[in-house]
């Protein structure tokens, strides 16, 4: 029997993510957006088609599994600030979000969720991967997990483009704040989500640059066993997108990453974060 009588949960690997049918986000009930919640923590990515949101509407569904925060580098619309755009013109050849990756790591208090909407999607590519952090610690040695445990992992804004990832007017297609500074911040390499208690894996390929109180040359093979680690195709989910998806995925146990290979054809997504804690 469903543990959902309001919405319609439909598994999409055994490592995590569903989708959810039925469901209209622009008039959801309160019961039905307590079994959304609910099945956001226990399948970490949920994906809901046939939506039809624009960048308010977008913002308010996001709502539902928290308060807004804001990205700390992009601007947002003027018609929802919260919200920006994420688009691939058929004539560039970079895109946002590859990389394995928890987001914004750098920042002191990462955010809880990230939201994104499909606006226009490839005929074919531009899919996403997601990973269960959950599965990836809970499957270390015990050695490791001791090791792990009482460390504290160095995350810079500015890993990924050697210095430059606040710098300048933009940023792979989108507008940069003119006041954007570098961001760097220390969590727990291994943290224990607020809400269910378990512990995960937090560290990402894209932002984590060396174990507090480690040298980088003595972090990089440890950190380069759990960047391979982490990502293992049994811990995995990967999603094709279809016009009017809106997706949230918990940033605290799950990692993404955004596939470049529609190069030629354009990919619009709108995205937003739900606000966070400090990980512990």
């Amino acid at each position: 029997m469903s543990a959902y009588s309001h919405i319609d949960v439909r598994p999409i690997s055994g490592a995590l993510g569903a989708e959810v049918r039925g469901v209209d986000l622009t008039r959801t009930s309160e019961a039905a957006w307590e079994e959304l919640r609910a099945a956001f923590l226990a399948y970490l990515v949920l994906f809901v088609p046939g939506q039809s949101l624009d960048p308010v509407r977008f913002a308010k569904a996001a709502s539902g599994f928290g308060e807004l925060g804001f990205y700390p580098f992009i601007e947002g619309l003027p018609e929802e600030p919260h919200v920006f755009r994420l688009v691939k013109e058929p004539g560039e050849r970079k895109n946002f979000g590859a990389g394995w990756h928890s987001d914004t790591t750098y920042s002191d208090v990462p955010p809880k969720a990230t939201g994104l909407y499909a606006v226009e999607v490839p005929e074919a590519g531009g899919d996403t991967q997601f990973a269960n952090m959950y599965l990836a610690y809970e499957t270390l040695s015990d050695g490791m997990k001791a090791l792990l445990d009482p460390l504290r992992g160095v995350s810079d804004s500015t890993k990924r483009k050697g210095g430059g990832r606040a710098k300048g007017n933009s940023y792979q297609g989108v507008a940069l704040k003119s006041d954007a500074r570098d961001l760097v911040a220390t969590h727990p390499v291994v943290r224990t989500h607020p809400e269910t208690g378990r512990k995960a894996l937090y560290v990402n390929e894209l932002h984590t640059t060396h174990f507090e109180g480690w040298s980088r040359a003595e972090s990089e093979p440890v950190l380069d066993f759990l960047y391979r680690h982490k990502s293992r195709p049994e811990f995995t989910c990967r999603y094709r997108w279809t016009p009017g998806t809106f997706a949230i995925w918990d940033n605290r146990a799950a990692q993404h990453y955004a596939l470049n290979d529609y190069h030629g054809q354009r990919r619009e997504m709108l995205r937003v974060s739900v606000a966070g804690d400090v990980p512990v």
